[in-house]
């Protein structure tokens, strides 16, 4: 009975738990990674210098090893998104970025069509992921909040907030072009286009009310010659280190040993599955389909991009847990295997936890944190294409 009573506290307590963790952790992390001296937060100086270089009319893509190492791979219109924090003491900044990073992502989820035990399962699922992602000071948490919040907007009808959701995720980062995904849900196009050029135009031109205006256009060129190099550049990588294109097709690279595999002989079937889904509209009303499809979405975005790395995975646990969440009490128990294949290849494999020959052998050496998140995406796309309405208790019957 003892035990019981234990268990039931926890239970009890662990929402409110849940949410100090989800602050609290991020703030550690990033005292400690300051404390460690700049190459423990060389992220953040990087895309604090996004900021700093506009002023500077420096060329954002350039080394500057005396301020930082490794090259920025980020638009101009971040600039718009650092700067608060760039004009801050790094000690005060770093902290506040991470902090900022776990606000957003606690934000988006809160915000979808879930019932509130759903809510706290997708939490606890994505917490040590995006702690993870933090740790490295990394945008991901945030950006993986801008596609969930454009999902949001669009099944609220809120066209105009989607796009500059989504807008901004393109503009950073590309990634956030995928919420255009999400508009027949609405069947508002005409209205995406017009609110997307609004947005695409506002916030390009936003850096050159504190920069020159020819220097930031000249930046954005710099930017895509910049995206170009990067992609050659994670698929070579992957055979030295092992930190980049921790994808699908990295993972089909790396076991066959084959560095020419062409991406898109993924790329192309997994576009079209990703959009075969939407030609089923009489599931448009249905909420756990739409999350099904933005599970979909959020894991294939991480799992089909080259630039996928570690801290990237915080977007496609997400993903996994909408879906694991939406599913409700009839999951069938594969799905809970998966859970646990999820928790030691691509939550866990990356912290000191996980024994580190294995990792150092087996893991990283084959891509296998993507793998999970490889079957979730294969089994997800199988449900969507041949969806039948079941259990709701996870899903809210309105969005």
């Amino acid at each position: 009975m003892g035990f019981n009573n234990l268990i039931q506290k926890i239970k009890t307590a662990w929402p409110k738990v849940l949410t100090i963790l989800w602050f609290l952790l991020p703030a550690v992390f990033a005292m400690v990674k300051y404390s460690l001296g700049t190459k423990a937060y060389n992220n953040y100086l990087i895309y604090k210098h996004v900021f700093l270089n506009i002023i500077r009319q420096a060329n954002l893509y350039d080394f500057y090893p005396g301020s930082y190492l490794y090259q920025n791979h980020y638009g101009p219109s971040f600039s718009l998104i650092i700067a608060p924090f760039a004009l801050m003491p790094d000690s005060i900044g770093i902290l506040l970025w991470c902090l900022a990073n776990a606000l957003f992502l606690f934000y988006a989820i809160k915000k979808l069509p879930l019932e509130p035990k759903a809510i706290q399962m997708v939490m606890s699922i994505s917490l040590l992921e995006m702690c993870g992602s933090i740790q490295s000071q990394q945008f991901n948490p945030m950006l993986c909040s801008w596609i969930i919040l454009a999902f949001v907007h669009v099944m609220k009808g809120r066209t105009g907030i989607a796009a500059f959701f989504i807008s901004g995720g393109l503009l950073v980062k590309l990634y956030g072009i995928v919420g255009l995904l999400f508009t027949p849900f609405s069947g508002r196009y005409r209205s995406m286009i017009v609110w997307m050029i609004t947005a695409i135009v506002i916030l390009a031109c936003i850096p050159m009310l504190y920069g020159d205006a020819s220097f930031v256009l000249h930046s954005y060129v710099d930017w895509y010659h910049r995206l170009l190099g990067k992609n050659q550049e994670n698929i070579m990588t992957n055979f030295t280190d092992g930190m980049q294109d921790i994808s699908a097709m990295g993972m089909v690279r790396r076991i066959t040993g084959i560095s020419s595999l062409s991406n898109m002989l993924f790329l192309f079937p997994a576009g079209v599955l990703t959009l075969l889904p939407l030609l089923k509209r009489a599931h448009y009303d249905d909420n756990r389909f739409k999350l099904f499809y933005l599970a979909q979405v959020l894991i294939g975005l991480v799992i089909f991009s080259t630039s996928a790395e570690s801290p990237t995975y915080v977007i496609a646990v997400t993903g996994f847990a909408i879906w694991y969440a939406a599913f409700g009490e009839d999951r069938p128990p594969w799905m809970k295997w998966m859970l646990v294949l999820l928790f030691l290849l691509t939550i866990l494999s990356s912290t000191d936890v996980f024994p580190s020959y294995i990792r150092n052998s087996l893991i990283k050496p084959y891509a296998l944190k993507a793998l999970p998140c490889v079957l979730a995406w294969g089994a997800i796309t199988v449900q969507l294409l041949f969806y039948r309405r079941g259990n709701m208790d996870a899903a809210q019957t309105t969005g």
